[in-house]
């Protein structure tokens, strides 16, 4: 299948699982897309057991992209992006700390707790899973993968709720953040996986985490505050020049990351808050007005909806050959691992909370609407993937982890969000 064929047929079911879920099932987009996904993936089974070369022909499909690299290099920084571009930026200022400290307290602390419970779970003779080979650094590399929240789900969710717009915002910022120090703190630990354990220093383990976050946010800014200046430049009567020149950016900007290992993923979100800023409309005037026109964010918009619904069809065709080789003996461990990475993710936020609520005020039950809408989503998934084979790699059972984890937080969570915050 040539990658027009590709592309055509995942924007057509995009399309009608869009239809569907509208006319419907009448779910929240992220839910209805992930159920229609599952239940694309099981059709696909069944079909497989009458006619095995249609099994065969998609499984192929599957392997015919890099879901992780498509993901992690391509849909990720437009998602992330168009994200940013919706977030007050101004009031995300304002909180900095609390997001940055969310973000940052959230990420390392389920990343360290989540890999910890792993590992003691897999030396648990009665489990069935202690002769596979995975050391402490993958049960990390689980932790670190499963710690970010999916933005594109969790944005898609608090706009639906009757949240104040500090709580809001607060929800936004950290999970843009939050995605940025996962996917670093991932790498890090995967540089420690692959070069081994005693080839690397404490030093080089630093020095990594570092370039990579400083170097995100410092290229981030550079380009957005030269976007920024084109695109006040160029005025807001040119609004298709705006869309191609925000276009380029996101796609320039993790090309210039991958040659001085930065982070793209934080550099596309700082980006995108430069570039989402008010300006004097008249100076003699309090008015303001964006710098961007109003057909830049409705653009931003389509494609972020677009792009989200694709990464879902995605997720239904990668799940395949994992339910074509599920042991049923990891149902109990799965289960067993989403209270963990729940319970981690509560007490993740709920001290950065207790530290901040000396200064700051917050919401009732802030730190349960936080917990409770930590969705995942694809950017785990792809980490997943993106995970060294091998005998002994232990990959087959962190695949089946992230995706029981994925499908729990968004139809589980995703489906008592809204009660919860009620």
């Amino acid at each position: 299948m040539s990658l027009l064929d590709l592309t055509t047929l995942l924007i057509s079911l995009a399309a009608v699982f869009s239809i569907i879920n509208l006319r419907l099932l009448k779910l929240p987009q992220t839910i209805g897309l992930m159920t229609l996904a599952i239940a694309l993936s099981m059709a696909v089974l069944v079909g497989g057991l009458i006619s095995p070369k249609f099994l065969a022909f998609v499984t192929t499909l599957t392997q015919q992209f890099d879901f992780s690299d498509l993901l992690v290099n391509i849909m990720l920084p437009f998602l992330l992006f168009a994200g940013a571009i919706s977030v007050d930026v101004h009031k995300l200022l304002k909180d900095k700390l609390t997001i940055l400290l969310l973000a940052g307290v959230g990420i390392l602390f389920s990343t360290f707790a989540v890999g910890s419970g792993l590992y003691w779970l897999i030396e648990q003779p009665l489990l069935g899973v202690n002769d596979l080979g995975i050391d402490y650094v993958d049960c990390l590399l689980f932790g670190a993968l499963i710690a970010p929240t999916d933005p594109i789900a969790v944005l898609a969710m608090v706009k639906k709720m009757n949240l104040s717009s500090e709580t809001e915002t607060r929800i936004a910022g950290e999970s843009l953040f939050n995605d940025g120090i996962g996917v670093v703190v991932f790498l890090t630990l995967l540089s420690v996986k692959t070069e081994g354990i005693d080839q690397v220093s404490a030093q080089s383990v630093i020095s990594l985490f570092a370039s990579e976050v400083l170097g995100g946010v410092f290229l981030g800014a550079i380009m957005g505050f030269l976007g920024l200046k084109i695109v006040k430049y160029i005025e807001n009567e040119h609004t298709e020049l705006e869309v191609l020149i925000t276009l380029s950016l996101v796609l320039l900007l993790p090309v210039i990351s991958r040659q001085f290992h930065f982070s793209a993923v934080l550099g596309v979100v700082v980006m995108g808050l430069f570039l989402n800023q008010n300006i004097d409309a008249d100076k003699k005037t309090d008015g303001v007005q964006k710098a961007m026109g109003e057909y830049v964010y409705k653009f931003w918009h389509l494609l972020d909806e677009t792009l989200n619904a694709i990464l879902f069809i995605l997720i239904g065709f990668e799940i395949i050959p994992i339910l074509q080789n599920f042991d049923f003996n990891y149902i109990f461990i799965v289960l067993i691992v989403i209270v963990l990475v729940v319970v981690s993710r509560a007490i993740g936020v709920y001290i950065p909370i207790k530290i901040l609520s000396f200064k700051k005020t917050f919401e009732k039950n802030t730190a349960l609407i936080l917990t409770w809408g930590g969705l995942r989503g694809g950017l785990s998934i792809a980490l997943a993937l993106n995970l060294p084979d091998g005998d002994g790699s232990g990959k087959d059972l962190i695949l089946i982890l992230t995706y029981g984890v994925v499908l729990f937080t968004i139809l589980g969570q995703g489906l008592t969000l809204k009660k919860i915050v009620q």
